[in-house]
């Protein structure tokens, strides 16, 4: 049976800005989908300990009012987070994130910064988008998860809510492996390790474009699914505002 037939797990965050190594979690939510729809979710309201920029509120809906009032502190909703990923990673079951470094990358900062464990050994990870520019390379237009929702048929309800998002995602990697059977094909294992390729593919080339169009410093990282350090120069946007 192919991976894509299986449990999968959705996850996404929304933060306070787009750098994954700067920015803060502000809602998260992670949910375990079967034969694609919802059987499990967890969803978390944090306060990030910091002021929540306009700009972020206006994409997610959450001011810094109502992360204080309501929201439990970031640390402890940084460790159950990263708690039940290593949950299911233990268990095998794939982590599906649109965008996968930024929320990945993102998660490990705010761990480190807290003082926590670092994240267990991130795989196997499922970026739709990653995946989505190795098999489509040159399709026109945006890759945001609306824009993939759009090419691939899916329903997204309520983008940049946290659930809403990290269930979209699922759905469009199911899509994905559905009209591209050579990825549907791949194990876990493989699909994994076909992605570190795709994406540092990717990066080099997107590298190559800021130089051409005057950026000669820009860097583009390479890792993936996890950005530890901060590049030396310009790097190029890790995920949309305030999230994928």
């Amino acid at each position: 049976m192919s991976w894509h037939r299986g449990p999968l797990v959705g996850f996404d965050l929304e933060t306070t800005g787009t750098d994954p190594l700067q920015a803060r979690i502000v809602t998260a939510a992670i949910v375990e989908v079967r034969d694609a729809e919802v059987v499990r979710r967890h969803d978390w309201l944090a306060d990030p300990g910091v002021l929540i920029p306009a700009q972020a509120s206006e994409i997610h809906g959450i001011s810094s009012e109502r992360a204080v009032a309501e929201g439990r502190p970031v640390r402890e909703v940084a460790r159950e987070i990263a708690e039940v990923l290593a949950g299911y990673w233990a268990l095998g079951v794939p982590v599906i994130a649109y965008n996968a470094a930024f929320d990945l990358s993102l998660l490990a900062a705010e761990l480190r910064r807290h003082g926590l464990p670092r994240l267990a050994e991130a795989a196997p990870v499922i970026d739709p988008l990653t995946i989505d520019r190795a098999v489509d390379r040159f399709r026109r237009g945006k890759r945001t998860l609306e824009a993939a929702c759009g090419e691939y048929g899916v329903v997204l309800e309520s983008a940049h809510e946290a659930s809403a998002d990290a269930l979209a995602a699922v759905r469009v990697a199911i899509a994905i492996a559905d009209r591209h059977p050579q990825v549907a094909a791949l194990d876990l294992a493989d699909l994994h390790r076909s992605q570190i390729g795709w994406y540092a593919e990717w990066a080099t080339d997107f590298q190559k474009f800021l130089r051409r169009k005057g950026n000669a410093d820009a860097v583009v990282d390479t890792a993936w699914p996890l950005r530890e350090a901060p590049p030396t120069a310009v790097r190029a946007p890790a995920g949309p505002a305030a999230g994928s």
